[in-house]
């Protein structure tokens, strides 16, 4: 059973600046919801009721956003703004929220890493809020859920993208397993290479699921592209071991991490509610 969810939210958001001076970017809304806010309904919606956020120095809006605001909810009850916080009413009384900080930035592995404390010895998701996913019918996390429990490993969603666009993301190579036409069992993954050397256009993104494992493999990791402890480093040696399966998602993400993807994900929300 997958029980707990893991929000890697202690990074600064450079590329949001100045926005992102003193607003977490995990804040940022896609119309009136937070990016993280989308990242905790899809956990829900997989079954898992336990969250917890690796934040960091001035990030705290993420925990009081989690939290019951009394003046707030006083001054608009029994009025038609009260209806606006049936969303998050509802997130706080069903999730438990735990939080632990990343002192120093020193990538997504190092992020995980310092996760465990409240994750412990157990399988687990990770969602990267500024990948915004959409399904019309099951939820990425859900869709993953079943793959691992049918497998047993690790789990990381992929999707393909313009080979020019390699050097953004991990890039897995793989076999399709079990006459699937999205399921691969991964046997080499790479950090950001350049095209020239990317092994497919099969990009990872901000969805996995862990076994745990992976604690001690991060332990033991040497920084890799960039200076930075990678979460990618740390399941090739998973991968080595047949450990990894990649699964090619159903459903729609947009890169909420660039202007330009956040800004097509606000027009396309917009569009859906208007049509």
């Amino acid at each position: 059973m997958i029980n707990k969810c893991l929000f890697p939210a202690a990074g600064y958001g450079t590329r949001f600046l100045p926005a992102t001076k003193a607003t977490p970017k995990e804040m940022l809304p896609i119309l009136t919801k937070p990016l993280i806010q989308y990242g905790v309904e899809e956990a829900l919606e997989a079954g898992i009721t336990t969250m917890a956020i690796v934040s960091g120095r001035g990030k705290r809006a993420i925990e009081d956003h989690f939290d019951i605001s009394y003046e707030l909810e006083h001054q608009i009850k029994g009025g038609s703004k009260e209806e606006l916080l049936t969303e998050i009413r509802s997130l706080i009384e069903k999730c438990t929220f735990s939080y632990t900080r990343q002192i120093e930035m020193k990538g997504l592995g190092h992020a995980i890493l310092t996760g465990e404390t409240l994750i412990g010895n157990e399988p687990f998701a990770v969602v990267l809020a500024d990948d915004l996913c959409h399904s019309d019918g099951v939820g990425v996390l859900q869709q993953m859920k079943e793959v691992y429990e049918k497998y047993q490993c690790s789990v990381v969603a992929i999707e393909e993208v313009p080979i020019n666009e390699t050097q953004k993301y991990g890039v897995i190579a793989g076999k399709l397993v079990d006459g699937t036409d999205d399921t691969y069992r991964v046997s080499d993954m790479v950090e950001k290479p350049d095209p020239k050397d990317a092994p497919s256009n099969l990009a990872i993104i901000g969805r996995y699921i862990l076994t745990p494992d992976i604690f001690d493999i991060l332990r033991n990791t040497k920084a890799g592209k960039g200076g930075e402890l990678q979460i990618t480093d740390a399941l090739l040696e998973q991968a080595k071991q047949g450990r990894v399966i990649a699964y090619k998602f159903k459903g729609k993400r947009f890169d909420c991490g660039s202007v330009d993807g956040f800004v097509e994900a606000t027009n396309w929300f917009y569009d859906r509610i208007k049509s």
